[in-house]
């Protein structure tokens, strides 16, 4: 009996970082139509540190904006903040921190994670229950591995393991690759922002990257199948 050909993955969703917030006014204006406009799964919100009244005011005032329109908040580090400014999770920096934030963050919230130099942290992430690892990201000297080691460590992990993986794209190209590559969802920030044509632009072009490349994947997949 011929085996079942195996299921074409979804296509990839975006994970938008906003900058450091400081006066989130700007921003509560502009997300609604950013997050209209995009396929946006989750929004991870980078704040300037001050004192902790305040950045959970800053939270409180971009939540609306971002839950109303089907998308999850994270914080960017932060977890004891997260239930009293009413996120829905935190992004991690490495396994020491995973395991601080767990107590506080488990069963309800998100604890997404980066920081995972090593194939082992990246699978004892898995094993502790992060609840997605991401890949690519610059390191605090702002340095990155090359595309094709990023797009190898996606490829593995969505191979093998069943928590989401993401893929951090600094551009267009990135995106696609990653995507591509296996990526359950792409993170973009100063990719986004910082681009001339503006961040609703950036972020069409970064979608129809990864439409391109979901259905090149689903292509390829056919054909390795024979259908």
């Amino acid at each position: 009996m011929a085996s079942k050909p195996a299921p074409a993955r979804p296509a990839p969703r975006l994970y938008l970082a906003t900058p450091a917030v400081d006066d989130p006014s700007a921003l509560v204006s502009h997300l609604p139509g950013l997050l209209a406009g995009a396929d946006i799964a989750a929004v991870l919100l980078r704040l300037q540190i001050t004192d902790q009244r305040s950045m959970i005011s800053k939270v409180k005032a971009l939540a609306p904006a971002i839950q109303n329109a089907g998308a999850a908040l994270l914080l960017d580090g932060h977890a004891e903040l997260v239930a009293r400014a009413g996120a829905d999770g935190a992004h991690l920096a490495g396994i020491a921190a995973l395991e601080d934030a767990l107590p506080t963050l488990k069963p309800d919230r998100i604890a997404g994670l980066g920081g995972l130099a090593t194939r082992h942290d990246s699978m004892l992430a898995g094993e502790l229950g992060a609840d997605y690892v991401l890949f690519g990201e610059p390191d605090p000297q702002g340095k990155r591995p090359s595309l094709e080691a990023i797009a190898e460590r996606l490829d593995w992990w969505a191979e093998l393991f069943e928590p989401p993986c993401v893929g951090y794209a600094a551009s267009r190209e990135e995106a696609y690759a990653f995507a591509r590559a296996g990526a359950d969802f792409i993170l973009v920030d100063d990719a986004v922002w910082a681009d001339e044509r503006g961040a609703s632009a950036a972020l069409e072009a970064v979608g129809q990257a990864i439409r391109q490349a979901h259905v090149a994947a689903r292509s390829a997949l056919k054909a390795e199948q024979g259908l």
